[in-house]
């Protein structure tokens, strides 16, 4: 930003004089808290967007609306498109068409937006919005189809409850006009790459006006489920280079919700079968992942374990020793257990032997995970019908190689 800054926004010594301008430009950067968000103001005292330019390179590369004549929001939007650029050279500093389009992607991917404004020789000010905290946020929950959604408050501008006639009428139009504004009107199913189900109206239907930056929608929901604080989860490099996918989280039912931004997905329908196929394959993943049980008393070893193997994809459940072990799998049993020895009320060996004893649950493969590696300890276990057994600390490879072994045996 402070590149393009320099090398777009802020005219030569001679053209800022001529223009009633100090000699040297300025730069500000300003940093405030509003709400749950961190805001980053970016300005400068500069010529401002060439939207002239703009509006040359995007027709150039077919990025214009061709039924209307874009608005200077919508050409302002164009310094984030990938590959377009307006300098008329390339240098090491400009040129070649990344840069803003990075900016918006990284901010995107921890749930932020930007804003513009920009003004003929008044300059431009660029404003990011961040959220304060990325383990824990504030989150809309809403069923598209089978799967249900997350988005992120601070993008809801407000939530429509419409009648059946009414919501045909402004799909008809394919907009909804509220306090003075205009929102494009899109199915959250059809956004998702499936087929939408707009005309399958009901009664009363729920209608999320969205804000992201500058670009506004209305997205029709199948069901409203409500707000709640959610754990955000990473999704990797590869899922995210997904349009309009900034997360996932795990809902208390234990199915993994997608934490999305339908005005990305609104902005182009080629991001429509990735994110469907994305959707399917979390849904599998969700409902065949094999349950991990890890049994330790330690509350840190807990963690760490559970966070380990849920990076792997596995669902995990605890237990501080055997006894809650045992109340637990009378409702559901897991696929391998990763047993510590030394335990309150009933320890490892106990837990081993209980398992073994019973019909339900004798295959159950064990791996023990102590620190209590003398050879009488492997012997005991080794009698026990324990399966494998690792040393604290253990080799992270080597415990995932083992769980992979008998979690998908």
């Amino acid at each position: 930003m402070v590149r393009n800054a320099l090398v777009h926004g802020v005219e030569a010594p001679a053209a800022r004089l001529a223009a009633g301008k100090a000699e040297g430009g300025r730069l500000r950067i300003a940093l405030r808290q509003e709400s749950n968000e961190i805001v980053l103001v970016f300005s400068d005292d500069g010529a401002g967007l060439n939207l002239e330019a703009l509006r040359r390179k995007g027709a150039e590369m077919g990025l214009l609306p061709a039924d209307r004549e874009p608005s200077e929001a919508e050409l302002a939007q164009l310094v984030f498109a990938s590959g377009l650029s307006t300098a008329e050279t390339i240098t090491e500093v400009a040129g070649r068409g990344v840069g803003m389009d990075v900016v918006r992607n990284e901010v995107s991917q921890i749930g932020g937006r930007v804003d513009i404004v920009t003004g003929r020789g008044k300059g431009t000010t660029f404003t990011l919005y961040l959220p304060l905290t990325l383990a824990v946020t504030q989150a809309v929950l809403v069923r598209s189809g089978q799967n249900v959604i997350a988005l992120a408050t601070s993008m809801v501008e407000q939530v429509l409850r419409l009648k059946g006639d009414a919501l045909t009428a402004s799909y008809e139009q394919k907009r909804i006009e509220f306090q003075d504004r205009v929102y494009p009107l899109h199915s959250l199913q059809q956004l998702l790459g499936r087929a939408s189900t707009a005309r399958d109206l009901q009664p009363y239907n729920s209608v999320l006006l969205l804000r992201s930056g500058v670009q506004r929608i209305a997205v029709h929901v199948d069901e409203l489920l409500g707000n709640q604080e959610i754990v955000v989860k990473a999704i990797g490099a590869q899922l995210g280079r997904v349009p309009g996918l900034s997360g996932a989280t795990v809902l208390a039912d234990g199915r993994i919700a997608l934490i999305m931004n339908p005005v990305q997905l609104a902005q182009g329908t080629r991001a429509a079968p990735a994110v469907a196929r994305v959707i399917q394959t979390t849904t599998a993943r969700a409902t065949l992942a094999p349950v991990v049980m890890v049994v330790d008393d330690s509350l840190t070893v807990r963690k760490i374990t559970g966070r380990l193997l849920e990076r792997e994809g596995y669902r995990v459940v605890t237990a501080k020793d055997g006894v809650d072990a045992l109340e637990q799998m009378a409702d559901a049993l897991p696929k391998v257990m990763l047993v510590d020895i030394e335990m309150p009320r009933m320890d490892g060996f106990d837990l081993a032997r209980n398992v073994r004893a019973e019909t339900r649950t004798q295959g159950i493969p064990i791996i023990f995970i102590s620190s209590r590696t003398a050879e009488k300890h492997r012997n005991q276990a080794a009698q026990l019908g324990v399966n494998a057994f690792l040393g604290k600390p253990y080799p992270e490879a080597e415990l995932l190689q083992l769980v992979s072994k008998y979690a998908f045996a």
